[in-house]
């Protein structure tokens, strides 16, 4: 009875009285970590903000600008002429086409005032009242390279600050991982200077380790899936932009050429 009774017995007694090694709050468990595991958590919380930040820019721009594509695209196929196109242009500059359109459009004028100026006649009587003369364009091609240079343009801001996140995605676990492996040797240490493998000793130093690796996942793994929802949505862009450029150009070669 004594025998058995005494151990199981101090043992409860212990579980009851005293709270498991680790069970305090995790911020009582950070404050009494290492400036080298706090500078780690502090760098890893820098990225996890300014990758959040980011993400809610990106959601925010991405809505913005498929709304106004769709509405640039329905005025585009309703409008009989680019200048109406153009004036609706600032009402929806959100999307990338508008940058599309505007380049093509102003090489499009270009073209019309070299063509008018080299071709001008000389000074004569006006022409009869309804006649007017069909604008020419010079090249096709120098339409086509001028959509190709905006659309690389518009890409090229649609992936502005992404590669912050996948900077983030790639790092912050290396980050944390370098956290890590000072807590184990902190643990290890402890366990040099007390020359005792007890819990108590080695668990403060493996939790200080598990919450920068666990901080440096929580920086990475939302960056990375961010990363890929939206260069699948620049993807998307991209083939929007590429097959405006195409029906811009039908239009220009059907009417000006």
């Amino acid at each position: 009875m004594h025998t058995l009774g005494s151990p199981i017995l101090a043992l409860q007694v212990q579980s009851e009285g005293t709270p498991f090694a680790g069970s305090g709050d995790v911020v009582g468990l950070i404050a009494g970590t290492t400036p080298i595991n706090q500078a780690v958590l502090v760098i890893l919380v820098l990225f996890s903000v300014a990758s959040w930040a980011i993400v809610l820019q990106k959601i925010w721009s991405f809505r913005a600008s498929e709304r106004d594509t769709a509405r640039f695209l329905d005025v585009f196929r309703r409008s009989s002429k680019f200048s109406e196109v153009q004036a609706v242009c600032p009402t929806v500059s959100a999307t990338p086409l508008v940058g599309v359109f505007q380049a093509g459009y102003a090489e499009m004028n270009a073209q019309f005032r070299m063509t008018t100026s080299a071709t001008a006649p000389p000074p004569s009587p006006p022409s009869p009242a309804g006649a007017s003369t069909r604008p020419t364009l010079k090249s096709l091609d120098g339409v086509d390279r001028a959509l190709i240079r905006a659309a690389t343009s518009e890409i090229s801001k649609l992936e502005r600050r992404m590669t912050f996140l996948a900077t983030t995605a790639s790092v912050t676990p290396f980050i944390g991982l370098f956290g890590t492996v000072v807590g184990i040797m902190i643990a290890f240490q402890r366990i040099g200077a007390t020359g005792s493998t007890n819990l108590a000793i080695v668990a403060p130093g493996i939790s200080e380790a598990l919450i920068a690796t666990a901080a440096g996942l929580f920086a990475a793994i939302p960056a990375l899936v961010f990363y890929n929802h939206f260069t699948h949505r620049v993807k998307e862009f991209s083939a929007t932009m590429d097959d405006f450029a195409l029906e811009f150009l039908n239009i220009a070669e059907r009417n000006f050429t």
